[in-house]
């Protein structure tokens, strides 16, 4: 791989891992929302659902893929 592909593929990754917690902050907004009862349409367990997840992809997801896409050590 050449540095110009390392350097995309790791550009990448980081967007990747950026919108992973901008999308787990957005649910949690909207879970907050919902559970205070501005969408009346929508029971508020379904908020509370929306936060754990939003929860669960703002603090581990990105942990998780960076674990995956780690550089394995050279022999």
């Amino acid at each position: 791989m050449t540095p110009e592909q390392a350097e995309a593929q790791a550009r990448a990754r980081y967007f990747v891992m950026t919108f992973t917690r901008i999308a787990g902050a957005l649910m949690i907004f909207f879970g907050l929302v919902i559970t205070a009862g501005r969408f009346e349409a929508i029971p508020p367990a379904v908020g509370y659902v929306l936060v754990v997840l939003g929860l669960i992809d703002t603090a581990l997801m990105p942990r998780m893929l960076a674990r995956r896409w780690r550089t394995p050590p050279r022999p």
